[in-house]
C-alpha cells in the first residue's frame, strides 16, 4: 500500500498500512453489495430530531415518565462507536449537534438487519427510528426498531490525533477533523458567533452591511502584495483586493454614513501564525466622526462581544488578557521614546533614526524609499509591540506609513491613527479618514513612485477614487478588524490555521 493512502485514511491505533488497505477493501466489497441490492447512497431518510434537543428534552425526565413517552424519534448521523453483546449491541451516533446512544436487539430487528459484522463500519452515515429508554447505567438512549445505512464510509476513522504530522493532517483533512475532534467543532460554532455578534453590534449602531468588489482594477487600501489576474473578455489585469477601503469611502461620498463590510481580502504573503493569503476582516466606516470614536466603536464591540460569550478574561498566548479594564491609549513615538530615551525630540531625524535601526533590528533591511516615519515605526515593531500584552491603542501614526490617514491638526508630520494590540499582535486599524483630494493625491503619487522604484507592497494611483473625493466625502473615520485574529484571542487558539475551516498549505507531496 502506498503512503499516500494511510495518509488520506488516517492513523489507525495499533494498525500496521496493510491493515489499513485490508479495510478499505472490505469496506468497498459491502458498498459493492449494496450497489448490487440498489441500496446505495439513497436520498430517502428523513430526521425529525436533533441529538442535543433529544437531551435538552429528556435528561432530566424521570424514569417513569419516560417510560409511558412512546412516540417515536427518527435520528441521522455518523456511527462513531459500536460495542456488539452478542444479539445486543450499542452504537454511538453523532449528528452535526451532539451524540446519542442506540440500543440495537437482534430479536426486534431481525437477523439480517442486525448482523454488525455484514451490515456496519465505524463512520458510516445511519438512520434510525425507535423510542426513547434509559439504560441501566442511567443513559439516555434509543431502542432502535428501524435502522438503515445513509452513507457508506469507505476510509476508517482515525481513533486519535496526535503529534506535528497529524496536526498538518487536520489542517488538510479538516472534514476528519471535524467528525473526530469535538473542540474543533466548538471552535468553528464560536466563530460563527462572533461574525454574528460583529453584524448585531454594527447594525444596532446604525451601520449598513453592504458588498464592494472582490476583483478590482487597482489594488489599494492597504499596503500588501496583491494577486492578479486576467480577464479575458475585457482584455485587462486585474486584482484580488487587499481591502475595501477606498470603495467604502466611495459609499460615503454617495450619501450612506454608516457602512461595513465583512469582507474577504487576499494578500500574496507568506504563512505564519497569524497570517494566512486569504483572511477576513470587517471594516465600518462612520461619517462625522474621528479616530476617537472609532476607537470607542472599537472598545466597544470587542468587550460586548466578549461579554455575550462570557469570555471578558481570557489567556491566549500565555497572557491572562482582561477585556473588561479600559483600553490603554498610547502614542506611537511615545512608547518609542520611552524605551529609547535619547530619540526624544528626534522623531523625523531620518539619519538618526536609521543608525539606530541598524543597531537594535537584526538583519535589518530597509527599502531605498523610506523616510523618516518608516525608520521610527520599524522600532516600534522591534522594542514595542512585543509587550504589548493588555488591549492598547497605539496612536499617531508617522504620515509617511500612513497614506490614507487624516494628518493631525497638531502636528502635521503624523496622523489621527490607531492600531489596537493584544497580546503583541495586531487585532484592527483605523483613523480619521483623509477627504482632502488634493493631500489624497500626492501621497498616492508618492505611493507610485515608491511601487515603481520597488515596493511591492505600495499601490498605485486610483483616479476613480480621487474623483469620488472630488465630489466632497464628508469627514469620517474606518476601522478594519481582523476577524480571525479576535476569534483566536476569544477561543484561545495559537494558530491561524485553528480558526480557518481550510488554510492554504503546501501541497502535498
Amino acid at each position: 500500500m502506498s503512503k499516500t493512502v494511510v495518509e488520506q485514511a488516517g492513523p489507525v491505533a495499533g494498525a500496521s498500512e496493510p491493515v489499513v488497505s485490508e479495510q478499505i477493501v472490505v469496506r468497498r466489497g459491502k458498498l459493492a453489495a449494496m450497489r448490487e441490492a440498489g441500496s446505495a447512497y439513497p436520498n430517502t431518510w428523513r430526521s425529525d430530531h436533533q441529538c442535543v434537543d433529544i437531551h435538552a428534552r429528556f435528561d432530566d425526565m424521570d424514569d417513569q415518565t419516560l417510560e409511558q413517552y412512546t412516540d417515536p424519534m427518527r435520528v441521522a448521523g455518523r456511527m462513531m462507536a459500536h460495542r456488539v453483546m452478542g444479539k445486543s449491541s450499542f452504537v454511538k451516533l453523532q449528528d452535526g449537534s451532539g451524540q446519542i446512544q442506540l440500543f440495537l436487539n437482534r430479536d426486534v430487528l431481525g437477523a439480517d438487519v442486525y448482523n454488525p459484522t455484514r451490515k456496519w463500519d465505524l463512520g458510516d452515515i445511519i438512520g434510525a427510528e425507535g423510542t426513547l429508554f434509559r439504560t441501566r447505567a442511567g443513559e439516555l438512549s434509543i431502542r432502535v426498531t428501524h435502522i438503515e445505512t445513509v452513507s457508506k464510509c469507505l476510509r476508517p476513522l482515525p481513533e486519535k490525533w496526535h503529534g506535528l504530522s497529524d496536526v498538518e493532517t487536520r489542517y488538510r483533512q479538516r472534514y476528519v477533523d471535524l467528525m473526530v475532534t469535538p473542540e474543533s467543532r466548538d471552535t468553528f460554532r464560536q466563530r460563527s458567533r462572533i461574525v454574528s455578534l460583529l453584524r448585531q453590534g454594527l447594525e444596532e449602531r446604525g451601520f449598513i452591511e453592504v458588498e464592494t468588489p472582490m476583483l478590482q482594477p487597482e489594488a489599494g487600501g492597504a499596503a500588501a502584495r496583491p494577486f492578479s489576474t486576467h480577464h479575458n473578455a475585457l482584455n485587462m489585469e486585474l486584482f484580488l483586493r487587499i481591502a475595501p477601503e477606498l470603495y467604502l469611502k466611495r459609499l460615503l461620498v454617495g450619501g450612506f454614513e454608516r457602512v461595513f463590510e465583512m469582507n474577504r481580502n487576499f494578500r500574496n504573503e507568506g504563512s505564519d501564525a497569524t497570517h494566512n493569503p486569504e483572511f477576513t476582516m470587517v471594516e465600518f466606516y462612520q461619517a462625522y466622526a474621528d479616530f476617537n470614536d472609532a476607537m470607542d466603536t472599537t472598545e466597544g464591540l470587542m468587550r460586548s462581544i466578549a461579554t455575550t460569550l462570557g469570555c471578558e478574561q481570557v489567556e491566549w498566548e500565555g497572557v491572562d488578557i482582561n477585556l473588561t479594564q479600559p483600553f490603554k491609549r498610547v502614542r506611537l513615538d511615545e512608547s518609542v521614546f520611552d524605551r529609547r530615551p535619547d530619540l526624544r525630540g528626534h522623531a523625523n531625524d531620518k539619519a538618526l533614526l536609521a543608525t539606530v535601526c541598524m543597531q537594535v533590528i537584526p538583519d535589518f533591511k530597509p527599502l531605498i524609499t523610506w523616510k523618516a516615519g518608516h525608520y521610527l515605526l520599524a522600532l516600534f515593531e522591534e522594542l514595542v509591540e512585543p509587550e504589548l500584552l493588555q488591549p492598547t491603542f497605539i496612536t499617531h501614526y508617522p504620515v509617511d506609513v500612513s497614506p490614507l490617514a487624516r494628518r493631525s491638526n497638531d502636528d502635521a508630520t503624523v496622523t489621527d491613527r490607531f492600531e489596537l494590540f493584544v497580546a503583541g499582535r495586531e487585532m484592527a486599524n483605523g483613523f480619521s479618514e483623509l477627504n482632502d483630494p488634493d493631500d489624497q493625491r500626492g501621497r498616492l503619487v508618492a505611493q507610485a513612485q515608491a511601487k515603481a522604484a520597488g515596493d511591492a507592497e505600495a499601490s498605485g494611483v486610483d483616479e476613480d477614487f480621487l474623483r469620488a473625493l472630488e465630489f466632497g466625502m464628508p469627514p469620517a473615520a474606518g476601522v478594519g478588524i481582523g476577524v480571525d485574529r479576535l476569534v483566536m484571542m476569544l477561543t484561545g487558539q495559537h494558530s491561524i490555521r485553528d480558526v480557518l475551516l481550510f488554510p492554504h498549505m503546501r501541497p502535498e507531496q
